[in-house]
């Protein structure tokens, strides 16, 4: 006798986060630079009668105590503290990148600087990103990985590695194939040769543009050019024509013909996209401004430049007390007005506890970023910069580490030394195997500095180059120093005579 099957249900708790909208809000305006807050504030005091310019009065405690009786309490789930929203943050990965103006003094005060931000490359590919028909999943995952492009537009962070950040920052689970589909199409976008993964990826991905652009018979010259680059890259690089003629069968003329067209691509399509964008200097406002004394004080202030102040209309607040004194003999038009009024007196109080929670947010944020480097800040030595990451800032201030994230991204300070990038200050750390930590970006500065010094016609291989660090106090291994000597893309010894 068969035995009928079961199925068996089974129940599970989930505690889901659901935001408010003035959670919502305080996020948005987390994000903004001082610029785009400043047209924010403005558009609001517009669209709202009942926000006005002006330094804040205090609460009249009737309408306060009308007010706040019909707003959730965080018991309820509405406004909570901000620290714990990691769940709706979505992007950490910034590409870092320096941009400095070292030609002000320190009786300078916050003004427009004309500044090229590579902040425009990076929302050139979001405005192109917004063209494609992707599922929310993918669009998530597309803008993290044109956040994580550096700044000659190619990708040298494996996918495995993206994925694991996604999980561990943003709460979003893709495996690295899904990513890899996702990374296809961005390879797309204009200029040709972006989101490719190295030199060679990114001279293939220009020769197939050109080809799909023919719309003719195959060009036997992109083939040969393409043959060259997929099967004959390090007899290229090493310039050995007369081996990949032998390789590919090819006679001299042909195989110089494309090696010229070769030479004519784009290694670095990003910057030279940033060179096009830097024509239309964008105005890069400083968030913050600090100033170091010259007896080592170091002062901290926000950069509120034109920032309106905000307050209550008065005038609203008063009809709303009035109403609110006559609610049991209202009319219906009574009782709808009193209801416009409200919204938008609740709207304004919102919006004016948002813009504070943002100010806390950021100076909290620069505050502990200052303790940290506060050597670099009395000097303006960069050697001085110390390893520090996202989670340092985090566990001093308390706020969780996507909204040190959100803070960092897109905000500019001011100094006695220039004008940095927050994404500046932060650095990994190598740990040597007698356990030192050393910063990676003094180990670059050094390696650099040793590059830069060598004899052009006997440059210094890279066991040369590890045993000078070595001497100079930095014993870092030979993979070591062709890492770091690839990120600040510099070619091996034979490229560089």
């Amino acid at each position: 006798m068969a035995q009928a099957s079961r199925q068996v249900q089974t129940q599970t708790q989930q505690q889901v986060q659901t935001l408010s909208p003035q959670q919502i809000m305080v996020v948005r305006l987390l994000e903004l630079p001082a610029v785009e807050l400043e047209d924010r504030v403005r558009a609001e005091l517009l669209e709202n009668p009942a926000l006005e310019e002006g330094k804040e009065e205090t609460h009249n405690d009737d309408y306060a105590d009308t007010a706040d009786s019909d707003r959730e309490s965080p018991e309820d789930g509405g406004d909570t503290d901000y620290d714990s929203l990691s769940d709706y943050l979505t992007e950490d990965d910034i590409p870092d990148y320096k941009l400095q103006e070292n030609n002000r003094s320190r009786d300078d005060k916050a003004e427009e600087i004309p500044f090229s931000d590579s902040t425009s490359f990076y929302e050139t590919l979001k405005e192109q990103l917004g063209e494609q028909d992707l599922t929310p999943h993918q669009r998530e995952l597309a803008e993290y990985l044109i956040g994580s492009l550096d700044d000659d537009g190619l990708l040298r962070k494996p996918l495995d590695s993206i994925s694991d950040e996604l999980a561990i920052y943003a709460g979003i689970e893709a495996t690295p194939q899904e990513l890899e589909e996702v990374l296809k199409i961005i390879q797309d976008f204009d200029p040709p040769g972006l989101g490719a993964r190295n030199l060679q990826e990114c001279l293939l991905i220009q020769i197939r543009r050109k080809m799909q652009q023919r719309h003719t018979e195959p060009d036997p010259l992109l083939l040969t050019e393409e043959r060259i680059v997929q099967e004959c890259y390090e007899e290229f690089t090493r310039k050995h024509w007369d081996k990949i003629q032998q390789k590919l069968g090819i006679d001299k003329d042909t195989a110089d013909h494309a090696i010229r067209e070769i030479c004519r691509l784009n290694p670095r399509p990003g910057a030279s996209m940033g060179e096009a964008i830097g024509k239309n200097m964008q105005q890069i406002v400083p968030d913050f401004i600090v100033e170091t004394e010259d007896d080592g004080t170091i002062n901290l202030s926000l950069n509120n430049r034109n920032m309106p102040e905000l307050r209550m209309n008065r005038d609203f607040t008063t009809l709303l007390e009035e109403h609110t004194k006559n609610k049991a003999n209202q009319s219906k038009e009574s009782r709808e007005a009193m209801l416009f009024l409200k919204q938008k007196v609740d709207a304004a109080q919102g919006f004016i506890d948002a813009v504070k929670q943002r100010q806390d947010t950021l100076m909290k944020t620069m505050q502990a970023i200052i303790d940290l480097q506060q050597p670099f800040f009395r000097e303006g030595d960069e050697s001085l910069l110390r390893p520090m990451i996202l989670k340092d800032v985090a566990e001093r201030t308390g706020l969780d580490i996507s909204t040190v994230s959100r803070v960092s991204n897109s905000k500019y300070v001011q100094t006695n030394y220039g004008i940095y990038p927050l994404k500046f200050f932060f650095s990994d750390s190598y740990v040597t195997e007698s356990g030192e930590e050393m910063s990676v970006r003094e180990i670059r500065k050094i390696l650099k500095e040793c590059i830069d010094n060598e004899d052009k016609s006997k440059p210094y291989t890279d066991d040369e180059l590890c045993e000078m660090l070595k001497q100079k106090g930095y014993p870092i291994a030979r993979r070591t120093v062709a890492k770091y000597r690839q990120q600040m893309n510099i070619p091996v010894a034979r490229l560089r005579k």
